[in-house]
């Protein structure tokens, strides 16, 4: 049984392909993870997260559940607006749904969100006060707090760094406009420096240049390339790592925070990229020379970081029913 105070949690990270759940306690530490497919119709995911909250109960004292959830929500977090990889759509009341589902207080969050949420009650970012979370996975996502409060706009879309131009008239991105951030400085984007760098006629010798001109290559190719210190792998990747603290340098003017966060899969390398971000930061922040410069520093809670930050905010919603 449980410490009443300090109750056990679910988090669940509900991604495209897989749906994770972790038992967490009060501290942060997960006691248990299962994992199973991501149904594709709306109705089969919500059984299997009502059948994965079932499974867990039968082993733990569980009093609340969290689901970190890639899409936009409305700023009470209540309802699913758009889930681009995921089933739910046309403002569904999901957290409502799940609720009556589960008979457990439930609590939904953006994916971003959480894992910063995490990053500040357990990670590098604790007690950190005007901070930025900024998550570099396939795409960008990002999470401003200020003074333990996560800021989400009028509208619950807040902060789309991620979908800042740029460069005009840019890649092409997935939201349907040119130059996004995203496509410079995601994982994704590493492919497209590669091809940029492939077409200078001076990598040919390389191990990654056949990859990348029989498209055969991913962003993942392009960054092991780098670690193993393959010429055009390490040229995208200071391309990547340029824009990328270009990008941060738009956040350093717009919100002035003390401490910005790497997060996302591709922080998980970010040994390989962490310091040329930073001098590109330095570098093209307004009043450059003459101010502080945030810190950057790569996150600690890893691909774990979500679900330990909306296992530990759906403890909210005990209070909230009590």
């Amino acid at each position: 049984m449980s410490d009443a105070s300090r109750p056990l949690t679910v988090g669940f990270d509900i991604g495209g392909t897989n749906t994770r759940a972790a038992v967490v306690d009060a501290d942060g530490e997960i006691l248990d993870v299962r994992s199973r497919p991501t149904p594709h119709g709306s109705e089969e995911l919500e059984e299997a997260v009502v059948g994965m909250v079932a499974d867990l109960r039968r082993d733990y004292d569980v009093a609340a559940v969290g689901m970190a959830i890639a899409g936009f929500l409305d700023p009470e977090c209540e309802i699913v607006r758009f889930a681009p990889h995921l089933p739910w759509r046309a403002d569904r009341p999901v957290r409502r749904e799940l609720e009556d589902a589960i008979g457990l207080p439930v609590r939904l969050e953006h994916d971003a969100n959480a894992a910063a949420w995490g990053e500040y009650k357990f990670g590098v970012a604790k007690d950190a006060e005007t901070w930025v979370f900024f998550a570099v996975g396939t795409g960008i996502g990002a999470t401003l707090m200020h003074r333990g409060e996560i800021y989400r706009g009028s509208f619950g879309t807040a902060p789309e760094f991620g979908h800042i131009t740029v460069v005009q008239g840019g890649r092409v991105c997935s939201c349907g406009k040119k130059g996004c951030l995203e496509r410079y400085a995601s994982g994704t984007s590493l492919l497209d420096c590669a091809v940029e760098k492939a077409t200078m006629g001076k990598y040919q010798e390389c191990g990654l240049y056949r990859k990348v001109v029989d498209k055969r290559a991913t962003g993942r190719d392009v960054m092991v390339a780098a670690r193993e210190g393959d010429e055009l792998g390490l040229a995208a990747l200071s391309s990547f790592a340029t824009w990328l603290g270009r990008g941060l340098s738009i956040v350093a003017d717009v919100l002035d925070p003390a401490l910005i966060v790497l997060g996302g899969g591709v922080s998980e390398d970010a040994d390989l990229f962490i310091d040329e971000a930073r001098e590109s930061l330095a570098a093209n922040i307004v009043g450059a020379g003459y101010r502080p410069v945030p810190e950057v520093l790569q996150a600690e809670l890893g691909p774990q970081a979500g679900m330990i930050g909306v296992a530990d905010l759906a403890r909210e919603r005990i209070r909230d029913h009590a």
